[in-house]
C-alpha cells in the first residue's frame, strides 16, 4: 500500500497529477486554499492508491511524495 504526502504551500493547482492518476483518486480540495492562493491537490481514498506515482512524475513544481 502507498502513502502520498503533499506539499499543498507550493501546489499551484494546475491539475497535472489530477489527469495522471490511473485509479482517479485525486482532486482539487474545494473547501482549502492554499498560501499562493490556490485550491491544492488532495487524494479521495488513500487506500485504493497503487503506489505507480504517475501523479508525482507529472507535477512541474515536486509536490508530491509517494512512498511504498
Amino acid at each position: 500500500m502507498a502513502k502520498l504526502t503533499f506539499k499543498t504551500d507550493k501546489c499551484k493547482g494546475c491539475g497535472l497529477c489530477i489527469d495522471a492518476c490511473p485509479k482517479k483518486l485525486l482532486r482539487l480540495a474545494p473547501d482549502k486554499i492554499n498560501i499562493k492562493g490556490h485550491h491544492p491537490v488532495e487524494i479521495t481514498n488513500q487506500d485504493e492508491c497503487i503506489g505507480c506515482a504517475f501523479c508525482a512524475t507529472m507535477c512541474p513544481d515536486c509536490v508530491i511524495k509517494v512512498e511504498r
